[in-house]
Order: structure tokens, then C-alpha cells, then sequence
């Protein structure tokens, strides 16, 4: 249900009701429990979707981050101290990249129109090049971006100080509502675990917890496999270059083998956006991870935007658009290529 907006939610008779709206219109659903992970949109879900009285409330957070060209040929980390007591990172991006950050700053806009601020990049700068031997330069930065982290107002005085644990709030008011502050994707499946632990009690014929180690799609294979895997998927499809092979399995683990079917030849692959991106590779992330725009493919699926032009990037996003069409009526239903859902993250 990604792109899909959460219009109002309601308890009545022991239920939530909640109305969303997404391309196909409004639909109804009913819950015993209601879980809001809203992110940096907690508390608006709390006052003006579910609209309850609650002292509690999250703090915005921006993190900023720079990305440069490469500054070193290894696949090690960097973390330095600087003068003002924070500490930031260097590490490998992409191959062909360095990523640093991050910011600590207050964000008092709309947490979508977070961005990296010109003080911000030139912070980053000037704190990394106290350590490498050439300053690291505007004319490094190849991209910035920038996110927000929804942390829990526990009243400290500072981004920095505020606590980076993450808070689960259970309201019993009736039909339980369980509100997520905080979490990050590190500890996610821990902070899942707790939240469950916490609806237990409603739910008394649900199972015992059991995701810790079990392995994501596409995740099935030794931790010291991946070069073995590069290789299965070359010699499957022999016009796959090193590199190539090498970003399909980071991305997609295991289930890389099932993108290009029995193919041996590019040709067969269809368009070529640029950057390894090809049709058969759009079409099935349109297919089983809900792609539907080319941000959805270049930026938040990959970082295949780093690598490609704009007028490619443009080119892609037509011809998902004209395929959406063509498979849903513009309707957010499944077609010929599955389900291509109306949503984004």
C-alpha cells in the first residue's frame, strides 16, 4: 500500500476503521490494533488522523549527508573526531564513490522537503579535510541528500543530545494503538520484536518471535558468498560484465538469478536506460517491489542515478509511466506485468 495516505482512523466497537486513499480512490479497512510507524508523521498521525490528545511527540532531526568522488582505494571506513566533540564517517559508496556524514540539525519544515543545506556540505567538507591529505573540495560533490530522524522529545537541549533510542507508546483507549518514535534500519527487527511484544496481550493465539535470523528475500546465502554468486551469475549470463554482476547481487541477492531469465545475450533485455539498467530489470522491479516512478528505481532502489544522465533518468520515467498505463488503466491494479502499486516509500 505504498503512495496510499492514511485519510482517518477511528475506534468504534472495539475496531479501528481507517479510510485511505491512494489511485483507486478511498478504501475502508477494519483492525483489532493499529501500529503507527509513521516516521517523521508519528504525531501528526496521532492528532489529526487519529486525532487523540497526547502529550507526547517526536523531534526532527536532519541528517545531511555528501557524496564525492572516490578519495581512496580501499573498501575500509573512516570515522573522525572533530573540534566540536562529533564524529563523522568516509565509506565506499557505490564503487566508485565516497559517502560522508552525517548532520545533527533541528528540522522545523516538512520533513518531505528535507535537503542538504550549503552549510551543512560545507561543514562536511571542511571537517573531512582535517584528516585527508588533499582537501576535499565543492567540486568533489558529486550528490547530497539529506533525511530526517523522527527521535522522541524527550526535552533535550540539542540534536545532538536527543536520545536515539527508540520509544514505543502504547494507547489503550480502547482498541490499542501502538505508536513507533524512533528506530533506525540497523535494529529494526529488534524494535519489530518489541512492538509485538507489546500487542501480545490483545493477541493471545499469535506465535512466538522468529525473524531474528532468518534471512531477507534474496538474502539466502553465506555472508562470504557473494563473490561465488557473482560468478554463478556471470557464467548464467555470460554478457554480464564484473561490475555489472557484481551490482545485481548487492541489490538483489539470490533472486538476481530470476531478473533475466535464460538470457545469454543482451539484446534480448530490451531497452537500456543507462548505467546496467535495463527493461527487464525496470520491469520486474515494477513487478515485485512496487517501483512505479524513476526515482522509485534510480534513487531509492539504487544509487543508479549517480551513474546516469538526466535526460536518461527523464527517458526512464516516461516509459514507466506509459507502462503503468498500459498494465493498471491508471487504476493501481494488477496487469500483465503484476502488481504495479500506485505507492511510493
Amino acid at each position: 500500500m505504498t503512495r496510499t495516505r492514511v485519510v482517518s482512523a477511528d475506534r468504534q466497537d472495539g475496531l479501528w476503521h481507517i479510510t485511505t486513499e491512494g489511485a483507486g480512490g478511498r478504501t475502508l479497512h477494519q483492525a483489532r490494533a493499529l501500529v503507527n510507524a509513521g516516521g517523521p508523521w508519528v504525531e501528526d498521525v496521532i492528532r489529526n488522523v487519529a486525532r487523540i490528545n497526547s502529550s507526547e511527540g517526536v523531534r526532527l532531526v536532519r541528517g545531511s549527508h555528501i557524496v564525492t568522488k572516490k578519495l581512496f582505494d580501499h573498501d575500509r571506513s573512516y570515522f573522525f573526531q572533530g573540534t566540536d566533540g562529533r564524529i563523522i564517517f568516509a565509506i565506499p559508496y557505490e564503487q566508485d564513490f565516497t559517502l560522508i556524514g552525517t548532520t545533527d540539525k533541528d528540522h522545523t519544515g516538512a520533513p518531505k522537503d528535507a535537503h542538504c543545506t550549503e552549510e551543512e556540505r560545507d561543514y562536511l567538507l571542511a571537517f573531512a579535510s582535517q584528516y585527508f591529505a588533499r582537501p576535499v573540495t565543492r567540486d568533489d560533490v558529486v550528490w547530497t541528500y539529506s533525511g530526517v530522524r523522527p527521535l522522541y522529545n524527550d526535552g533535550a537541549k540539542s540534536a545532538t543530545a536527543a536520545t536515539r533510542d527508540y520509544v514505543l507508546s502504547l494507547d489503550e483507549g480502547g482498541a490499542p494503538l501502538l505508536n513507533v518514535f524512533g528506530g533506525k534500519i540497523t535494529t529494526y527487527r529488534r524494535l519489530a520484536e518489541s512492538a509485538l511484544a507489546k500487542l501480545a496481550p490483545f493477541f493471545p493465539a499469535a506465535k512466538p518471535a522468529w525473524t531474528a535470523r532468518v534471512a531477507l528475500p534474496g538474502g539466502d546465502f553465506p555472508h562470504d558468498g557473494v563473490e561465488a554468486l557473482v560468478q554463478q551469475l556471470r557464467a548464467a549470463h555470460p554478457f554480464l560484465t564484473a561490475f555489472w554482476a557484481g551490482r545485481l547481487i548487492r541489490a538483489y541477492g539470490t533472486e538476481a538469478f530470476g531478473i533475466f531469465g535464460t538470457a545469454r545475450t543482451q539484446d534480448v533485455l530490451g531497452r537500456d536506460f543507462g548505467g546496467t539498467l535495463t527493461e527487464a530489470e525496470v520491469l520486474w522491479l515494477m513487478a515485485n517491489e512496487y517501483a512505479v516512478s524513476a526515482a522509485d528505481v534510480v534513487w531509492r532502489r539504487s544509487k543508479l542515478g549517480l551513474r546516469m544522465t538526466a535526460d536518461e533518468i527523464a527517458a526512464l520515467d516516461r516509459f514507466m509511466a506509459d507502462r503503468s498505463f498500459a498494465a493498471t488503466g491508471a487504476t493501481g491494479a494488477t496487469g500483465a506485468t503484476g502488481a504495479i502499486s500506485p505507492a511510493a516509500e
